[in-house]
């Protein structure tokens, strides 16, 4: 393993190990930090430790040549002060040269959420009288009840689960802990999915509680394949993309009057600023009902 190599492997480390952040996010990190690096060899006296926050405003330049998007540019920019922080911080270069240098503004996207008619074709397309039809139902409607990203809900254990109290302790960003209430009508599907599969229903031991093959954890793009066989079958016309059952989680809990503190604390949000957004998206829907239905819309 080379120098730049072991810099970038205990980079990881550190956002993994330290600041507790998923495989997932790691990993996009690292790729950034990839990039860069391959594009720092294109001159023969750079390396990591060398470059200037020059190099990295002549670098980002040439990605808006190549017309990367704001939301990807904004990530490298994270990255790239991420892994120069870590440098300083190890006092492998004097300074960060990320103070500087500003983050690309990003057009503001709403969320894609769905229709509460179409979340319900969701749920019910696939078929329950198979183990693995009603593993993904069971999965579907707790993503749906509890506003889960799909990487909580597929490292879900069994002793997660109070259904006495009705409620999940899900790890999320950051290994934050949190309890999110499940709802009647999630917990009987759950209690549905565990009676097919008692071998989940021990909660003694460390069982994951959607398991895939061989008893191994779903990956989370393996259940969003699933996802988006469902939306097909179900003939959904609407953008979906993995989180749409977590945004409209948040935007049917917003339209029915609930508080946005509530909303934000069942999401995991850190910031209220990041659940704000959907506040957006139930006003919109509030306006289209005011036309539709109102003598003066």
């Amino acid at each position: 393993m080379t120098q730049k190599e072991r810099q970038v492997h205990q980079f990881t480390e550190y956002l993994l190990l330290e600041r507790g952040l998923s495989d997932n996010t790691c990993y996009a990190y690292a790729q950034d930090i990839g990039l860069w690096k391959n594009w720092l060899a294109s001159f023969p006296v750079k390396t990591l430790d060398q470059a200037t926050s020059h190099d990295i405003k002549a670098f980002m330049a040439n990605r808006k040549n190549q017309q990367y998007s704001a939301h990807s540019d904004a990530r490298m920019i994270a990255s790239l002060r991420s892994f120069y922080h870590y440098l300083h911080r190890e006092g492998t270069i004097r300074q960060n040269i990320t103070k500087d240098i500003l983050t690309p503004r990003q057009p503001e996207k709403l969320p894609k959420s769905l229709s509460e008619a179409d979340v319900e074709k969701l749920l019910d397309a696939p078929n329950i009288r198979s183990s693995i039809g009603l593993r993904d139902r069971c999965m579907l409607e707790l993503l749906y009840a509890c506003g889960l990203r799909i990487s909580e809900l597929t490292h879900l254990r069994s002793h997660h689960v109070n259904v006495r109290q009705g409620t999940l302790r899900i790890l999320g960003k950051g290994q934050q802990e949190r309890l999110v209430p499940i709802g009647s009508t999630g917990i009987k599907w759950l209690e549905q999915y565990q009676k097919q599969n008692r071998n989940i229903n021990n909660t003694s031991t460390d069982a994951l509680l959607f398991p895939g093959r061989k008893g191994k954890s779903l990956t989370r793009q393996a259940f969003w394949y699933r996802i988006k066989h469902y939306v097909r079958q179900a003939n959904i016309q609407a953008d979906v993309s993995p989180h749409s059952l977590r945004h409209a989680f948040a935007t049917h809990l917003l339209n029915y009057g609930a508080d946005l503190r509530v909303v934000q604390l069942l999401l995991g949000h850190k910031h209220l600023s990041t659940t704000q957004i959907y506040t957006h998206i139930a006003n919109h829907r509030l306006t289209e009902l005011h036309k539709k239905h109102h003598p003066r819309g």
